[in-house]
Protein backbone atom coordinates (compact mmCIF):
# COMPACT_ATOMS: atom_id res chain seq x y z
CA UNK A 1 0.00 0.00 0.00
CA UNK A 2 1.47 3.57 -1.15
CA UNK A 3 2.18 6.23 1.93
CA UNK A 4 -0.28 8.35 0.39
CA UNK A 5 -3.22 5.71 0.78
CA UNK A 6 -2.01 5.21 4.42
CA UNK A 7 -1.90 8.95 5.04
CA UNK A 8 -5.85 9.16 3.39
CA UNK A 9 -6.74 6.39 5.94
CA UNK A 10 -5.42 7.71 8.64
CA UNK A 11 -6.61 11.08 8.28
CA UNK A 12 -10.24 10.11 7.38
CA UNK A 13 -10.56 7.89 10.71
CA UNK A 14 -9.20 10.47 12.89
CA UNK A 15 -11.33 13.19 11.69
CA UNK A 16 -14.30 11.44 11.64
CA UNK A 17 -13.93 10.13 15.29
CA UNK A 18 -12.42 13.73 16.53
CA UNK A 19 -16.21 15.20 15.33
CA UNK A 20 -17.80 12.92 17.06
CA UNK A 21 -16.17 13.40 19.79
CA UNK A 22 -15.25 17.11 21.27
CA UNK A 23 -12.62 16.27 23.96
CA UNK A 24 -10.12 14.61 21.23
CA UNK A 25 -11.39 17.49 18.82
CA UNK A 26 -9.95 20.75 21.04
CA UNK A 27 -7.05 18.61 22.19
CA UNK A 28 -5.63 18.17 18.37
CA UNK A 29 -6.69 21.25 16.93
CA UNK A 30 -4.01 24.15 16.45
CA UNK A 31 -4.13 26.91 19.03
CA UNK A 32 -1.12 29.15 19.00
CA UNK A 33 -2.06 30.15 22.56
CA UNK A 34 -1.93 26.59 23.72
CA UNK A 35 1.24 25.51 22.06
CA UNK A 36 3.51 29.12 23.09
CA UNK A 37 1.82 29.62 26.46
CA UNK A 38 1.53 25.89 27.75
CA UNK A 39 4.16 24.17 25.41
CA UNK A 40 1.81 21.51 23.67
CA UNK A 41 3.75 21.39 20.99
CA UNK A 42 1.83 18.13 19.58
CA UNK A 43 -1.19 20.93 18.12
CA UNK A 44 1.55 21.68 15.41
CA UNK A 45 1.22 18.35 13.39
CA UNK A 46 -2.31 16.85 14.69
CA UNK A 47 -4.59 19.62 13.68
CA UNK A 48 -3.19 18.22 10.06
CA UNK A 49 -5.37 14.73 10.85
CA UNK A 50 -8.47 16.46 11.70
CA UNK A 51 -10.98 18.55 9.58
CA UNK A 52 -13.83 20.93 10.19
CA UNK A 53 -16.37 19.62 12.23
CA UNK A 54 -19.86 19.94 10.07
CA UNK A 55 -17.66 20.28 6.60
CA UNK A 56 -17.26 16.85 5.16
CA UNK A 57 -16.22 18.72 2.07
CA UNK A 58 -12.79 20.15 3.45
CA UNK A 59 -11.62 16.71 4.32
CA UNK A 60 -13.10 15.17 1.03
CA UNK A 61 -11.32 17.57 -1.31
CA UNK A 62 -8.31 17.71 0.68
CA UNK A 63 -8.14 14.00 0.25
CA UNK A 64 -8.75 14.17 -3.31
CA UNK A 65 -6.17 16.48 -4.15
CA UNK A 66 -3.70 14.61 -1.74
CA UNK A 67 -4.81 11.23 -3.79
CA UNK A 68 -4.41 12.83 -7.28
CA UNK A 69 -0.69 14.54 -6.50
CA UNK A 70 0.65 12.17 -3.99
CA UNK A 71 1.15 8.91 -5.86
CA UNK A 72 2.60 10.62 -8.61
CA UNK A 73 4.95 12.52 -6.17
CA UNK A 74 5.55 8.94 -4.87
CA UNK A 75 6.55 7.77 -8.12
CA UNK A 76 8.97 10.43 -8.71
CA UNK A 77 11.01 10.19 -5.30
CA UNK A 78 11.39 6.50 -5.84
CA UNK A 79 13.02 7.08 -9.32
CA UNK A 80 15.10 9.11 -7.67
CA UNK A 81 15.84 8.07 -4.34
CA UNK A 82 14.89 4.45 -3.91
CA UNK A 83 14.68 3.31 -0.47
CA UNK A 84 14.76 7.04 1.00
CA UNK A 85 11.86 7.90 -0.97
CA UNK A 86 9.43 7.36 2.22
CA UNK A 87 11.93 9.03 4.10
CA UNK A 88 11.71 12.30 1.96
CA UNK A 89 7.94 12.03 1.10
CA UNK A 90 7.14 11.98 4.88
CA UNK A 91 9.61 15.31 5.33
CA UNK A 92 7.59 16.86 2.38
CA UNK A 93 4.06 16.30 4.11
CA UNK A 94 4.92 17.07 7.98
CA UNK A 95 7.23 19.71 6.45
CA UNK A 96 4.47 21.05 5.21
CA UNK A 97 2.34 20.98 7.90
CA UNK A 98 4.94 22.77 10.66
CA UNK A 99 5.72 25.32 7.22
CA UNK A 100 2.25 26.19 6.99
CA UNK A 101 1.15 26.91 10.90
CA UNK A 102 4.54 28.88 11.21
CA UNK A 103 3.25 32.33 9.57
CA UNK A 104 -0.27 31.80 12.34
CA UNK A 105 1.77 30.49 15.15
CA UNK A 106 3.84 34.15 14.94
CA UNK A 107 0.69 35.79 14.00
CA UNK A 108 -2.03 34.70 16.44
CA UNK A 109 0.49 33.43 19.47
CA UNK A 110 -1.30 35.72 22.10
CA UNK A 111 -4.97 34.73 20.25
CA UNK A 112 -6.39 32.44 22.57
CA UNK A 113 -9.61 31.89 20.19
CA UNK A 114 -7.62 31.61 17.31
CA UNK A 115 -8.00 27.69 16.19
CA UNK A 116 -7.32 25.75 12.92
CA UNK A 117 -7.84 22.24 11.52
CA UNK A 118 -6.57 20.44 8.46
CA UNK A 119 -4.60 18.91 6.17
CA UNK A 120 -4.44 21.88 3.76
CA UNK A 121 -0.85 22.85 4.25
CA UNK A 122 0.55 19.58 3.43
CA UNK A 123 -1.76 18.56 0.98
CA UNK A 124 -0.13 22.12 -0.87
CA UNK A 125 3.43 20.56 -0.20
CA UNK A 126 2.59 17.33 -1.78
CA UNK A 127 0.67 19.46 -4.73
CA UNK A 128 3.48 21.63 -5.33
CA UNK A 129 6.36 19.31 -5.12
CA UNK A 130 4.52 17.86 -7.81
CA UNK A 131 4.40 20.74 -9.55
CA UNK A 132 8.06 20.97 -9.25
CA UNK A 133 8.61 17.67 -10.78
CA UNK A 134 6.28 18.29 -13.66
CA UNK A 135 6.19 22.15 -14.18
CA UNK A 136 4.89 21.98 -18.08
CA UNK A 137 3.79 18.11 -18.18
CA UNK A 138 0.67 17.37 -18.51
CA UNK A 139 -2.12 19.65 -16.97
CA UNK A 140 -3.90 20.46 -14.58
CA UNK A 141 -7.71 21.24 -14.01
CA UNK A 142 -9.22 23.59 -12.13
CA UNK A 143 -13.26 22.66 -10.95
CA UNK A 144 -16.24 23.52 -13.48
CA UNK A 145 -13.68 24.92 -16.06
CA UNK A 146 -13.39 22.48 -19.29
CA UNK A 147 -9.82 23.01 -19.85
CA UNK A 148 -6.67 22.16 -18.25
CA UNK A 149 -3.28 24.35 -17.45
CA UNK A 150 0.30 23.54 -17.32
CA UNK A 151 1.19 23.06 -13.00
CA UNK A 152 3.50 26.45 -13.31
CA UNK A 153 1.14 28.34 -14.40
CA UNK A 154 -1.40 26.60 -12.40
CA UNK A 155 0.97 27.01 -9.42
CA UNK A 156 1.35 30.66 -10.20
CA UNK A 157 -2.00 31.58 -9.99
CA UNK A 158 -2.63 29.61 -7.20
CA UNK A 159 -0.18 31.55 -5.12
CA UNK A 160 -1.35 35.08 -6.54
CA UNK A 161 -4.90 33.85 -5.27
CA UNK A 162 -4.09 33.02 -1.71
CA UNK A 163 -2.28 36.16 -1.58
CA UNK A 164 -4.94 37.81 -2.55
CA UNK A 165 -6.87 35.88 -0.41
CA UNK A 166 -4.71 36.48 2.46
CA UNK A 167 -4.59 40.48 2.20
CA UNK A 168 -9.13 41.04 1.56
CA UNK A 169 -9.78 38.82 4.60
CA UNK A 170 -13.23 37.57 6.12
CA UNK A 171 -13.02 33.69 5.11
CA UNK A 172 -12.07 32.08 8.10
CA UNK A 173 -9.65 29.77 5.77
CA UNK A 174 -6.25 29.92 6.46
CA UNK A 175 -4.55 30.85 2.98
CA UNK A 176 -1.64 31.77 4.72
CA UNK A 177 -1.17 28.01 5.68
CA UNK A 178 -1.92 27.03 1.96
CA UNK A 179 0.78 29.23 0.93
CA UNK A 180 3.51 28.38 3.21
CA UNK A 181 2.99 24.88 2.73
CA UNK A 182 3.02 25.04 -1.17
CA UNK A 183 6.25 27.14 -0.78
CA UNK A 184 7.95 24.73 1.06
CA UNK A 185 7.05 21.29 -0.91
CA UNK A 186 8.49 23.22 -4.08
CA UNK A 187 11.81 24.50 -3.00
CA UNK A 188 12.54 21.09 -0.45
CA UNK A 189 12.14 19.00 -3.95
CA UNK A 190 13.94 21.44 -5.89
CA UNK A 191 16.54 21.73 -3.40
CA UNK A 192 17.36 18.38 -1.87
CA UNK A 193 15.76 15.75 -4.18
CA UNK A 194 18.73 15.00 -6.53
CA UNK A 195 18.58 15.54 -9.78
CA UNK A 196 14.86 17.45 -9.70
CA UNK A 197 16.51 21.29 -9.99
CA UNK A 198 18.15 20.42 -13.46
CA UNK A 199 14.81 18.57 -14.42
CA UNK A 200 12.80 21.70 -13.74
CA UNK A 201 15.22 23.74 -15.64
CA UNK A 202 14.99 21.30 -18.72
CA UNK A 203 11.40 21.40 -18.94
CA UNK A 204 11.35 24.90 -18.56
CA UNK A 205 14.29 24.80 -21.42
CA UNK A 206 12.46 22.37 -24.06
CA UNK A 207 9.19 24.04 -23.75
CA UNK A 208 10.08 27.26 -25.29
CA UNK A 209 12.49 25.54 -27.73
Amino acid sequence: MSLTLIIIIITVAVSLSANNNQELYSKLLFNPYQVTQRKEWHRLITHAFIHDRGNIFHLIFNMYVLYSFGKAVEGFLSYSLGSKAILYYLFIYIGGILAATLPSLIKHKDNYGYNSVGASGAVSSVLFSAIAFMPLSGGIGILFIPISIPPLVFGILYIAYEIYMDKRGGTNIAHDAHIGGALFGFLFTLLFVPGAFMNFVNQIISYFN
